[in-house]
């Protein structure tokens, strides 16, 4: 039976009848002289009938390579682009979470290290899923997936079958479908395949269950078309490109032997394009005929091009994807890739990822990670953009924007609230945020709901989540002692409890040691000491020179009218000490979890520190225990941010209704303040992450040591704590504090106009540093920035400003109307 058409790919089935139709006759061209490189058949009559298992029996997937793959330019660049995107991306299992990341992953599983790391003894993760996509772009029949396992049951093997030898046994009661499949190997020997033992993955055939589709079926004659006129151009060139035609003769006396041999000497097929052939004369003369094609005429560059996008088309494959982006803006070029991502190759990972879910339990999944594709962040950076353009011009919240943009909402007065332009002013969502912003009284003998009183207590650690359900969820991962008793083990010591007064904070001894200090007496000295410290020490002067020089002082200088307004100490304290409280809890909740963490049984396996469960337990290893994923640094930033964010804004909030009830008589709070209180708390997130990337560092070191067990590192982590929270704790409260304080000042300060001016006040003793002393004293218009140590602060604690100098800063600004 002579080979099938390959032009069609797809050639008509016809069913079979009582009575077997005739087959016609076939006709033959061979293209290249010498030996039949490509071969063009008519065929009609197979033996598949429509509707059956066989359906597929009949594609020729060693001839579909070699003539539609190997030989066609934009089949097989369409086919290494899908595919060797599918190789590159890693696999991942997990659960919940959203098409971004799972909430939870599962980081060991057999199918994870055969997908990603070895696949069989041959071939690696990448090489095989690379020709499973192939594969399943290819063959009509589908892919066949054989899978090993261990006599535990574990997978532990995956192999791919050559789809032309698998025969599919079909269930003869229909009940599964499948009975089970036949192999025939390279020896000829046939080996049956159990269903359960195989995955048949193929792109699926709207009638046929047997069956499935391939991008071919629909491009065969545009590849086919697309080799014929490259064909024809080569012979034409390779001849010259001379005109080809047919001499006629007089066959009068020319015997029919003569004429065979003149017929074969004409040689016809496309591979013969422009040869002039010549034959002897006979009587009555000879004739020529011109009949060549020329490259004009066959329209070359039109066919190649037609063939090229139905080629692209079928396979989904923009011309951008496989290397060409000419005559294309960067815009259309990053739409094409995303088109190519979104409606081409997600589907396909998808398909391919369906096939391993049963191996999964029901409520875990598989994927391909694409967090790293750039194209795909081209709808999620639009939708950013039009979120963003939709809040300043009002119409929705900063929560509402977080929520667009992935990120937790604050869920805070001021994050739900509508800001309208053109000044921002707040539309609140409830009555109690309307009166944490300043836009309504609080009910009779109710508390303001701002600020930090005395009685105020700091807010819940982590949200909803308390400290003592996070350490309960990383205890969860093994059974074992609490966290808190691990820490108590390794510190020797009573557990870690937050003070119940206020006597174990910077703040109590700031209080304690000025109760020492006697009372300022009153009268004239203390009046002028006092208007010293509020004023440039300036000896006073007469005369016309000193006159020159306050005149040219004069526009720097600005004068003081009224009581004005500045903040206290107290608010500085107050605010210190419920952030020091927050920390407090904070860290001895993290402190908890990274020691349950450091025993959990998925951190430590395949590590030295695993600790065999039975004779042939190969979960062990000789790694170090990962200390990033221990100290897991962003995600206790992100929580400390979220912590002390409402702390602080509600501070904000309190310092710039008082300022502005000072100097204008106003309640209104300006979005600026809150900023203010935002960024210092994005400030503490970080001063965090540096924290434990230090513990991540001492962790790293002391795993070097080469007798150490868990409870070593555990007393490691307790140490660092001991040692290092204090001094961070303080320093963190201290600069919170000042920069929210004088933040929020300085920001009502700003909104209440521009005859506001401000003078800088240090502490005046011997802990401040000699830049802020050049500064005490020094008068400037609002808005109107410091200099000093050639930098510039908008105000003490300026969280741009070099942390030279702001860090343990506690100046504040005294502010006043200019006269």
């Amino acid at each position: 039976m002579p080979r099938r058409l390959f032009p069609a790919l797809r050639s008509l089935l016809v069913p079979k009848t009582t009575a077997p139709a005739a087959l016609a006759p076939v006709e033959t061209k061979d293209l290249l002289a010498g030996g039949g490189v490509y071969t063009s058949m008519s065929y009609v009559g197979v033996t598949n009938v429509w509707g059956t298992p066989g359906r597929a029996d009949g594609w020729d997937m060693e001839r579909v390579i070699a003539e539609g793959y190997e030989r066609s330019i934009w089949t097989f660049k369409s086919v290494e682009a899908i595919s060797k995107h599918t190789s590159t991306l890693p696999i991942q299992i997990g659960r919940g979470g959203n098409e971004r990341e799972f909430a939870e992953v599962l980081e060991d599983h057999p199918i994870l290290r055969l997908l990603n790391k070895k696949a069989n003894p041959l071939e690696t993760g990448d090489v095989f899923k690379k020709r499973l996509s192939a594969q399943l772009l290819l063959s009509k029949k589908g892919v066949f997936i054989e899978k090993t396992f261990s006599r535990g049951g574990v997978l532990t093997r995956l192999d791919l079958l050559p789809p032309d030898r698998v025969q599919i046994i079909p269930d003869d009661e229909n009940a599964s479908y499948v009975k089970h499949f036949e192999f025939t190997d390279y020896a000829g020997h046939i080996r049956e395949l159990k269903s359960k033992n195989v995955i048949w993955l193929r792109d699926p055939h709207p009638t046929d269950p047997f069956c499935g589709v391939t991008p071919l079926e629909a491009a065969g004659l545009s590849v086919d078309l697309d080799i014929k006129a490259r064909t024809y151009n080569i012979s034409f060139i390779d001849n010259d490109g001379r005109p080809g035609g047919v001499i006629g003769i007089d066959l009068d006396g020319v015997d029919s032997g003569e004429v065979d041999r003149i017929q074969k000497r004409l040689a016809p097929g496309a591979h013969n394009a422009g040869q002039l052939t010549l034959v002897g004369t006979g009587p009555g003369g000879v004739s020529y005929v011109d009949t060549s094609a020329r490259p004009r005429e066959m329209a070359y560059e039109t066919l190649s091009s037609v063939a090229k996008n139905e080629i692209l088309s079928a396979f989904g494959v923009y011309e951008s994807i496989i290397g060409n982006a000419s005559e294309r803006t960067f815009n259309n070029a990053d739409r094409e890739e995303w088109n190519f991502w979104a409606h081409t190759e997600l589907p396909h990972l998808k398909l391919i990822a369906s096939a391993f879910d049963p191996d999964l339990p029901d409520d875990w999944q598989i994927r391909f990670d694409t967090s790293g594709v750039q194209a795909l962040e081209f709808p999620r950076r639009q939708a950013r953009e039009e979120a963003r353009e939709e809040f300043s011009a009002g119409l929705i919240t900063v929560d509402e924007y977080r929520e667009i943009a992935g990120r937790r909402p604050f869920n805070v007065p001021q994050t739900r609230a509508l800001w309208i332009n053109p000044q921002k002013a707040p539309i609140p969502a409830t009555k109690q945020d309307a009166i944490e912003l300043g836009l309504a009284e609080p009910p009779p003998g109710a508390g303001g709901g701002t600020g930090l009183g005395p009685g105020l207590a700091p807010p819940a650690i982590g949200g909803d989540e308390s400290a003592a359900a996070s350490v309960e969820a990383a205890r969860a991962l093994e059974p074992g002692p609490s966290a808190m008793d691990d820490v108590t083990t390794a510190r020797g010591q009573a557990p870690l409890e937050l003070p119940a007064g206020q006597g174990a904070t910077a703040a109590d001894a700031v209080t304690a040691a000025r109760s020492t200090i006697a009372e300022a007496p009153s009268g004239d000295a203390a009046t002028d000491v006092a208007s010293a410290r509020i004023s440039p020490a300036v000896e006073q002067q007469t005369g016309p020179a000193h006159e020159d020089v306050e005149a040219a002082r004069q526009p720097e200088t600005k004068a003081l009218t009224g009581q004005g307004f500045e903040v206290t100490d107290d608010d500085f304290d107050a605010l210190a000490e419920a952030v020091e409280e927050a920390l407090i809890a904070l860290l001895a909740k993290q402190e908890g979890v990274i020691a349950a963490r450091i025993r959990a049984p998925k951190i430590r396996k395949h590590t030295r520190f695993w600790e065999p469960e039975y004779d042939n337990d190969t979960r062990g290893g000789d790694a170090n225990l990962d200390e990033d994923r221990i100290v897991s640094a962003a995600r206790w930033a992100e929580e400390t941010t979220n912590a002390l964010a409402p702390l602080l804004q509600r501070a904000a909030t309190r310092t710039a209704r008082k300022l502005g009830q000072a100097l204008t008589g106003t309640n209104t709070v300006p979005a600026a303040a809150i900023a203010a209180a935002l960024v210092t708390a994005a400030y503490a997130g970080d001063a965090v992450t540096t924290f434990l990337n230090e513990l991540a560092d001492v962790l790293r070191d002391t795993q070097n040591a080469p007798d150490l067990d868990l409870e070593s590192l555990v007393h490691t982590v307790g140490g660092f704590y001991n040692s290092a929270v204090p001094a961070l704790v303080a320093q963190v409260a201290e600069t919170c504090a000042v920069s929210t304080i004088n933040g929020a000042a300085d920001a009502a300060a700003e909104s209440a106009g521009p005859d506001i001016v401000r003078t800088w006040i240090t502490r005046q003793d011997d802990r401040v540093r000699p830049a802020h002393k050049a500064l005490h004293g020094t008068t400037l218009s609002v808005g109107t920035p410091y200099t000093a140590d050639g930098f510039q602060l908008r105000y003490p604690g300026d969280p741009f400003a070099p942390i030279d100098l702001t860090i343990n800063c506690r100046c504040r600004l005294h502010y006043d109307t200019d006269d």
